[in-house]
């Protein structure tokens, strides 16, 4: 598999643009002479190390005082690699490999330089391990690798295609699958998703607002100026939404606005402000997680020793996903809200529904519906995060919590796509209100609503929608990048 892109890892700089490059658009990996030298530097280390090492030395879980002897590397990854439930798809497979190539280049882990080729190679290749998805619980992804490790040494089979077998070292396989470097990457991926939409949301936003004739005050300058504290700084998030509406609408003025707007409109900046700030806390917790070394015991190579730690638990990056996952929620249902305004004649002097002459159309009456229906799933996951709390004792008590980042990955993950939906629903009807009202959108929406008129039909009689919203999720990422 190649890529035009070349992306660098070396356990300092990798970025959840980065990872989306390698997941899904198959981008090749270089590691850097800095992180060939870390690498290296660490497993000299554990080269001449005397002491205990946990799972190098001694078992795992509860069996961390039982000494081991040779082959205890390969029962560990046949014993770990049991995960159930459907097959992790190939871009989150790569994404996996890829974070734990670059976490391997931040130097903590000791392994032999050769296994890091082995992974590399495997990126090169297109090959993707046969990981289940169920197995982690936010303190390792000990399933997934464990079956990478059996791909490696030629035990499992590879998607995509061969490579030949490494001979793994047993005191490699802890490190190798001591990570969560699959809930990592696909965090990545999710950050990215919900950044796109939360984009996407701002010029579909406006285009509701040239159908209502909304009013401009709630995005001026001075209103977001006043919510600043002096201790706590701007609110970054409901900043970021005002601005970008104000430079999307520049130049435009609405032709009869009222006094005041319901709080889809008013309240806009706020609330998805609130979700955008949630995706930078994402954004900074994926930084750390994505160049940290999680390893457990971690060489110190300055020191000269390995220390036990719990770098490898991931309740920071757990929290920062369910933050992220509520505040898309609440972004998601005003989304819903707008949707509702533009259906109302009262708000946009249009057609019920925005139907068609023919008296009794139910026009895009359907969009509510579906709009409510992705918003709920959407609310389910948000309601799930209360299982990160619930932590979990395993292994005969060894080790007696977990913050289930993991499942709130595939939470926000399945959000985001429930958030989609809400906005393409806006999208849709947006767009055909612009339409019927006969108004002109800002400027600096021309050219993408343009596109918009030519992906959706503007047949106004009543007919399915299902490949109107089709093509509205289709466009979120090309008006995502109106708010870069």
């Amino acid at each position: 598999m190649t890529g035009d892109r070349l992306v660098d890892l070396d356990g300092t700089g990798l970025t959840p643009a980065d990872v989306e490059a390698i997941g899904r658009h198959g981008a090749r990996v270089r590691v850097t002479d800095a992180g060939w030298a870390r690498i290296r530097a660490a497993h000299d280390v554990v080269t001449v190390f005397t002491g205990p090492a946990y799972g190098r030395t001694t078992g795992v879980g509860a069996n961390k005082n039982t000494a081991v002897g040779e082959g205890n590397g390969r029962r560990l990854l046949r014993s770990h690699a049991g995960g159930a439930g459907a097959t992790v798809p190939p871009a989150e497979a790569r994404a996996m490999l890829a974070v734990r190539v670059n976490q391997l280049a931040a130097g903590g882990a000791g392994v032999a330089p050769g296994l890091v080729a082995a992974l590399v190679e495997a990126l090169d290749r297109g090959l993707t391990p046969p990981a289940r998805r169920v197995g982690a619980i936010g303190t390792g992804d000990l399933t997934a690798l464990a079956t990478t490790g059996l791909c490696l040494v030629g035990e499992r089979a590879w998607r995509g295609g061969t490579m030949p077998a490494y001979d793994l070292a047993d005191a490699d396989a802890v490190p190798l699958i001591s990570s969560s470097a699959a809930t990592v990457g696909s965090a990545a991926l999710a950050w990215c998703d919900t950044d796109r939409l939360l984009r996407a949301m701002v010029p579909v936003g406006v285009l509701s607002m040239v159908a209502v004739d909304a009013s401009l005050e709630p995005f001026a300058g001075a209103v977001h100026a006043s919510a600043v504290h002096a201790a706590a700084g701007p609110p970054r998030g409901q900043g970021w939404v005002a601005g970008r509406v104000r430079a999307l609408t520049a130049g435009w003025a609405p032709g009869s606005p009222r006094v005041q707007d319901s709080y889809a409109y008013r309240a806009w900046p706020q609330v998805q402000g609130a979700a955008v700030d949630a995706a930078d806390r994402l954004d900074a917790a994926l930084a750390v997680a994505l160049n940290a070394a999680p390893e457990n015991p971690l060489v110190d190579v300055a020191g000269r020793r390995m220390l036990h730690n719990g770098n490898f638990h991931t309740a920071a990056l757990g929290a920062a996903v369910d933050g992220l996952c509520a505040a898309l929620g609440q972004a998601a249902a005003l989304s819903a809200t707008r949707l509702a305004s533009l259906v109302d004649p009262a708000v946009t002097g249009l057609r019920p529904f925005l139907a068609d002459a023919a008296d009794g159309s139910s026009g895009v009456m359907i969009l509510e519906y579906v709009a409510l229906a992705a918003l709920a799933e959407l609310r389910g996951h948000v309601g799930a995060a209360a299982a990160a709390g619930a932590g979990g004792t395993l292994s005969m008590g060894a080790e007696e919590h977990a913050s289930f980042a993991t499942q709130s990955v595939h939470r926000l993950a399945a959000a985001a796509e429930c958030g989609a939906t809400v906005v393409a629903c806006e999208l849709v009807a947006a767009a055909r209100a612009v339409r019927q009202a006969g108004r002109r959108p800002p400027d600096a929406l021309a050219a993408a609503y343009r596109e918009i008129v030519e992906a959706l039909p503007t047949d106004l009689a009543d007919r399915p929608l299902d490949r109107d919203l089709d093509a509205a999720v289709a466009l979120l990422p090309a008006l995502s990048r109106l708010t870069v």
